[in-house]
């Protein structure tokens, strides 16, 4: 297999919180920037194959429970999923992953910060 790199923009293009998505010969990306990281996935939902990455992103609702398993209501957690515009499936920005179904997960996209501009690596 060949890869490519390809240079998107600027990394301050991005600001923290943010995303674009970029089509680069066949393949739509989202790149997602999270602090200082950057991140990306296929823009394809593996649940039916919705553009997720250009769904909404909400902070993720956690429940709080005592050690006896009691609830004591539910919070905002500082983790951020990102909800597929479809159905509503959501995953974890950071890694992915459905929050229920580990195993259900977006494709992740290498990418590369260097000298302030990112670059996407497309495998052929």
């Amino acid at each position: 297999m060949a890869a490519d790199e390809v240079a998107v923009g600027a990394l301050t293009d991005i600001a923290d919180g943010d995303y674009r998505i970029f089509a680069i010969e066949t393949v739509e990306v989202g790149v997602f920037r999270v602090g200082d990281r950057i991140i990306a996935y296929e823009n394809t939902c593996p649940h039916a194959g919705g553009p997720v990455c250009q769904g909404k992103i909400f902070n993720r609702v956690e429940e709080l429970l005592t050690s006896e398993k009691k609830s004591l209501g539910l919070r905002f957690s500082t983790r951020r999923n990102i909800v597929c515009p479809w159905h509503g499936y959501e995953f974890d920005i950071e890694t992915g992953c459905h929050p229920a179904d580990r195993t259900l997960k977006l494709k992740p996209v290498k990418v590369n910060v260097r000298d302030g501009q990112i670059f996407i690596m497309l495998v052929n």
